[in-house]
């Protein structure tokens, strides 16, 4: 398992009956997580004094219950790796369906992407990027159901010119949000609200091309003129579609995935018959978890696959 071990800002305290207890900066939330089908005896006192417990309903969906808890608040990420060194810095709150607008497990593959950006740029494969797109030769990076930015950040803080693709125009004005209080207002991101399978598909028309894909994909989605998204029907030809994206000289493919049914072994065989078969380099898939601090146990948080071209 690959695990997301280096926040400072942020932990998972305790997990019980189908909930988490989490210490996101100086205020404890309370989150359901469907893993967590065992039981323990809540020792800890944060159980008792969280600022913020969402309650899942019964039919579906749910409701926050607050405890003095801010309307807003924000935690920063030490993005260390030995090749990149950035901190960032998140702006979290609240929202739809028990998010915060952080999916902390992620980091260990921000450190991962970024790595392999900044080796490839020193080792002079490509030039640094530079704020006008027409000139030199970036270490280009697409993000795709970018979200909030996190891998958009660690991309960026690598030296990557980043295209950030995301259908809802609230989660791209959060992204912007976060990347300029990291200090990355001016690096080279170009923000997009789009559906992802028809910006591939326009990309692809164009003959662009990218050094570096990752993809986020949800379980369910709408783009943002009604286009409907089921993960299950639509990833595969996804994968095939945005492997054609790949530069010549591309360095890596990734594919995160919460749902269930898309196991570490499936992520593996989807990117080795769209990417390694023609590639050749290597390919490995995990689980994806984040430490529990009572116990020392890990919470499993779904499962990424990785393409890499150094091997």
């Amino acid at each position: 398992m690959w695990i997301a071990e280096n926040w400072k800002d942020y932990e998972v305290i305790d997990t019980s009956d189908g909930e988490k207890l989490e210490r996101w900066g100086e205020y404890n939330l309370v989150r359901p997580d469907p893993q967590v089908i065992w039981s323990t005896g809540h020792e800890d006192k944060r159980w008792k004094k969280k600022n913020g417990h969402y309650h899942r309903s019964a039919k579906g969906g749910g409701e926050w219950e607050f405890f003095n808890l801010p309307e807003e608040w924000e935690i920063k990420y030490p993005l260390v790796n030995g090749i990149v060194s950035k901190e960032l810095t998140f702006h979290l709150k609240p929202f739809a369906f028990k998010h915060t607008g952080v999916f902390p497990e992620q980091a260990v593959n921000w450190e991962w992407t970024s790595g392999i950006i900044k080796r490839a740029i020193e080792s002079g494969k490509r030039d640094l990027a530079t704020r006008d797109f027409a000139e030199g030769k970036p270490f280009k990076v697409l993000n795709l159901f970018a979200y909030t930015g996190g891998a958009t950040m660690a991309a960026a803080a690598a030296g990557a010119q980043v295209t950030h693709v995301d259908a809802a125009k609230g989660m791209l004005a959060w992204a912007k949000e976060n990347a300029a209080s990291s200090g990355l207002s001016e690096a080279p991101i170009r923000w997009l609200v789009d559906d992802c399978t028809k910006f591939v598909e326009r990309e692809l028309r164009r003959g662009n091309t990218y050094d570096g894909i990752i993809m986020d994909p949800p379980s369910y989605g709408r783009g943002p003129k009604g286009e409907i998204w089921k993960i299950e029907e639509s990833i595969w030809p996804f994968v095939q579609l945005a492997a054609q994206l790949l530069s010549k000289d591309a360095s890596f493919f990734l594919i995160n995935s919460y749902t269930t049914g898309l196991q570490p072994a499936v992520l593996t065989y989807m990117i080795e018959s769209a990417v390694r078969a023609e590639r050749g380099g290597c390919v490995e898939s995990s689980e994806i978890g984040l430490p529990v601090s009572l116990n020392g146990l890990v919470l499993p948080c779904g499962a990424s696959g990785r393409w890499s071209s150094l091997g």
